[in-house]
């Protein structure tokens, strides 16, 4: 991440004493994402390929944490690191380089970081994924530290909650932190007893979701959507889970079970319906060249929830959520290629010096002259090496 990044907060007109400390939370599995690009077609069997770029970034959850705190959110990510390399390497990236709050993570002795290699070419990507499920943190475990053991020299540390009485916190996720929001992974018939606590806490949950292997696509079978405030699924499981042949028939049947139901085109963009007004908003996507859409639908969340948090217009959101995503896409690594406020401004900048540029399509995005610097730097703009083993 560039450190000349303006320092812009989203949500400063809105911050009160009495507000929480972390913007948003979230949890889930961290992986190392080793990304090769430049590929002309997919890998043939019995032949070697080689690829004109390669890079490595955090992934998984990582994507999503990431792409809000370089939107200048608070963030606080819960999850299990890998005692190894790779997790050494993602923590520092998220903590370090990123701003995120790990004080609700914690490594893990002796397990070995999940890691997926991603193929991008043709403007799709193929990825091979391996790991094991982390063990539950032992009840007294330290959380907030790279910690194994206390004396095996070993990145290790001594419990505690980072609180000034040295007791130790009650183990995650059974108690998420208070905060303005929270983005809850829903699958088929699995609750999260922490969706239920942070939405009783005052969050707004946003419900991601999966492509259900189970086949049956049945909202009931989400039992923690009855929390959430928003529901972003792509086309294809909205209306599978819908049960309708049009995405926005999709949205606006899944308005009546969330407040917010925001369905993500692809090409197309995005529609939004707010269930409490029956506000229906539609946004085209922005034509990019794609060099890797990793994580692409992890930073529209972001876009979308961090918008949300601001209180602006529906449209507004989904432009801006659609924005980032395509931002996203131009550089590859999921996580690395989230965009910050630098990224936005420098985008705006130019595209307004376009020739050919339609001035409709241009006053879609005029909100952001209230949100960005007079003056950017200029565009390509120059990214961090997503490449591991590289020091200061």
């Amino acid at each position: 991440m560039s450190t000349d990044t303006p320092g812009i907060d989203p949500l400063e007109a809105l911050r009160a004493p009495r507000d929480p400390a972390c913007d948003v939370f979230l949890t889930g599995p961290v992986f190392l994402d080793i990304i090769f690009t430049g590929l002309d077609s997919a890998p043939v069997r019995g032949t070697e390929s080689w690829a004109r770029g390669m890079g490595s970034s955090p992934g998984g959850v990582a994507n999503m944490a990431t792409a809000l705190a370089r939107l200048g959110l608070h963030t606080s990510l819960a999850a299990a690191f890998g005692d190894d390399h790779y997790g050494e390497y993602c923590w520092d990236a998220l903590e370090q380089g990123e701003g995120i709050d790990l004080s609700m993570s914690h490594t893990v002795p002796g397990w070995h970081s999940p890691v997926t290699v991603s193929m991008a070419y043709e403007g799709e990507r193929t990825m091979v994924s391996h790991g094991h499920e982390a063990p539950a943190p032992a009840p007294g475990a330290g959380t907030g530290s790279r910690a194994g053991a206390a004396g095996t020299g070993s990145r290790a540390g001594a419990t505690g909650t980072g609180t000034s009485t040295g007791a130790v916190a009650p183990v995650f996720p059974q108690c998420p932190p208070r905060a303005r929001a929270a983005i809850a992974s829903l699958a088929p018939g699995r609750s999260e007893p922490w969706v239920a606590t942070a939405a009783r806490d005052g969050a707004l949950v946003f419900g991601d979701v999966g492509w259900d292997e189970t086949g049956r696509w049945d909202l009931d079978a989400l039992p923690d959507l009855a929390h959430c405030e928003a529901f972003l699924p792509n086309a294809e499981e909205a209306m599978r889970y819908t049960r309708t042949d049009c995405p926005r028939a999709a949205a606006h049947a899944l308005a009546e079970r969330v407040p917010l139901a925001v369905v993500t085109l692809g090409a197309d963009g995005a529609y939004a319906v707010d269930g409490r007004t029956g506000t229906a908003a539609a946004v085209p996507a922005i034509e990019v060249e794609a060099l890797d859409p990793t994580g692409a639908g992890d930073v529209f969340v972001a876009g979308f929830v961090t918008g949300t948090l601001a209180d602006w217009p529906l449209a507004d959101r989904l432009a801006f959520a659609g924005l980032t995503a395509a931002l996203s896409v131009q550089e590859f690594g999921g996580s690395l290629s989230a965009p910050g406020w630098a990224e936005i401004a420098a985008w705006w900048q130019l595209i307004r010096t376009c020739d050919r540029q339609d001035p409709a399509a241009l006053e879609r995005y005029a909100f952001l002259d209230d949100l960005l610097p007079a003056t950017a730097r200029a565009w390509p703009l120059r990214r961090a090496v997503p490449t591991i083993g590289f020091r200061q």
